[in-house]
């Protein structure tokens, strides 16, 4: 942690890429802490943003005390997002970047920080491309000095936050298999199926939505919970214009449908 607030300590302001997750919020923190008022937290508003997460960043920027934007995108307006090719996350990303640059630019900060962890470049990260050629205009220093997705949650609950034991909540788009093209209106199906769900009790769980399936992961000690509540899950699914409703045996995993690009 000394190291991290000793390398923003060497900027004079800092633009914080901040979702409210617990990596986002405890950069957030960090910077906050070292640079004061020079620190700004800024949150993207997108179609693909899971329910109560604007608020819940709003919730946390107070909390911290940063001064805190949101800025709207269509991120529709990105043919390649919509395309959903297993880089579909390098565009957005890109795209994402260069508006928080141009943020940057406007509110006079000399550097956009985001809180990717090492724990994070396992697997498939093409959103991580796009970090890399943004050169040195955007850091990310949990990367740079190799702390864990665990550590983070550390300083996290050490500084008091109340994300600390937040789980990870991506962007709706992850909830549809690559090769099918993202819509509105799928974006809109797979948002009111979680919220259904979420509103149930359940906390780590996931969507996805394989066109007239869904696919319902939860953690395996939920499974008891699910089949007890199965009939109104079902029904409100099949509402939402699924034909079939099903549980995932293997359970509750993030990135599930990266596990096809990677055979």
């Amino acid at each position: 942690m000394k190291q991290i607030k000793e390398a923003l300590a060497s900027k004079s302001s800092a633009l914080v890429a901040f979702s409210g997750g617990v990596d986002s919020s405890t950069l957030a923190a960090l910077a906050y802490e070292v640079l004061g008022n020079n620190a700004l937290a800024v949150t993207i508003n997108m179609h693909s943003l899971p329910e109560g997460e604007l608020q819940m960043a709003e919730n946390i920027a107070r909390e911290i005390g940063i001064r805190h934007k949101v800025i709207d995108f269509d991120e529709f307006n990105v043919p390649e997002f919509v395309e959903n090719s297993p880089k579909r996350c390098y565009y957005c990303k890109r795209s994402i970047l260069e508006l928080l640059l141009e943020a940057a630019k406007k509110e006079g900060s000399e550097v956009v920080i985001e809180g990717t962890n090492i724990t994070e470049m396992q697997g498939n990260r093409p959103g991580m491309q796009a970090v890399a050629e943004m050169n040195e205009r955007v850091i990310s220093p949990f990367l740079q000095f190799s702390v864990t997705r665990e550590e983070i949650r550390q300083m996290a609950e050490y500084m008091g936050l109340s994300v600390a034991k937040k789980p990870s909540s991506p962007c709706l788009a992850s909830r549809i298999p690559y090769g099918k093209k993202i819509t509105p209106e799928g974006i809109s199906r797979v948002k009111s199926a979680e919220k259904y769900i979420f509103n149930l009790g359940f906390t780590q769980f996931r969507v996805r939505d394989h066109g007239d399936v869904a696919r319902i992961e939860v953690k395996s000690s939920d499974f008891p919970a699910v089949i007890e509540k199965k009939e109104g899950i079902v029904n409100e699914l099949k509402r939402l214009g699924f034909h079939y409703v099903t549980l995932d045996m293997e359970g509750f995993r993030s990135g599930s449908l990266d596990e096809v690009v990677s055979k």
